[in-house]
């Protein structure tokens, strides 16, 4: 064997080589793959609460709005996690969830002098239909999603003791509840790989998430008085994470 041939046929199996390399790192994000991703999930609600309305006391309507009143929910922090699989190089379904989140619920207006009125651990998992520009083999790869969201309310309570007393009288009791939603979900996000199979990754999500928020209160002697207000979170949710492709 000539070293010319040697040479033809060494070049040609390093060719093959490092076109299955490209092909396999294609592969990292490309229709069946699996990614799973977790980090930082920092949550900021954008709105606010309207007035709250005493509605009953003692089972006759009031409808009576408490002047000034309002609230808005604070931003928190938590461990967030996604899991996409690429239907398509281009299309993929991921699912978004985290782990148990804190929201305090704070007095605006005439009920700020109270500073925290209570707390709830909402859980707002969502599935997130993405699409990725570029092919699977490119590093940087920014994409759009559109998708549905379920949030419900573990853990409602009201927490000030000031409140309560000033709204129920002394030796006044209260608990709460907020409702259960459908919202749609708009995101934006980038992944950039780098290796094979790791990449880093940041999303920004809006969910205009909106619950109705019914306070029970009973004074010392039994009276029963019901509140509402219509609390609008509408979180924008900033996510920070590591992913790996498979």
């Amino acid at each position: 064997m000539t070293y010319h041939t040697l040479g033809r046929r060494t070049l040609g199996i390093a060719f093959c080589m490092g076109s299955a390399a490209l092909s396999q790192h294609a592969m990292a994000q490309s229709a069946g793959s699996m990614t799973v991703s977790a980090g930082w999930l920092h949550v900021a609600p954008q709105g606010n609460a309207t007035p709250l309305t005493v509605e009953s006391v003692g089972g006759v309507p009031v409808n009576r709005e408490v002047a000034g009143s309002g609230a808005h929910a604070t931003s928190t922090d938590t461990v967030g996690f996604t899991t996409e699989y690429y239907i398509t190089d281009n299309v993929g379904a991921a699912m978004l969830f985290g782990l148990p989140l804190k929201v305090d619920l704070v007095g605006d207006g005439s009920l700020a002098k109270y500073g925290n009125l209570g707390a709830t651990r909402p859980m707002p998992p969502a599935l997130v239909f993405r699409y990725h520009l570029f092919s699977g083999a490119t590093k940087f790869r920014p994409f759009v999603g559109l998708g549905v969201n379920y949030t419900w309310f573990t853990q409602v309570r009201p927490t000030n003791s000031q409140f309560i007393t000033d709204s129920f009288g002394p030796g006044g009791s209260a608990r709460a509840t907020l409702s259960s939603s459908w919202n749609p979900v708009f995101e934006v996000g980038a992944s950039y790989s780098i290796s094979e199979h790791w990449s880093v990754g940041a999303t920004l999500d809006y969910i205009p998430v909106t619950a109705r928020l019914t306070l029970y209160g009973q004074t010392a002697a039994g009276t029963q008085i019901v509140s509402k207000s219509t609390l609008r979170l509408h979180p924008l949710s900033a996510f920070l994470n590591v992913a790996y492709t498979f």
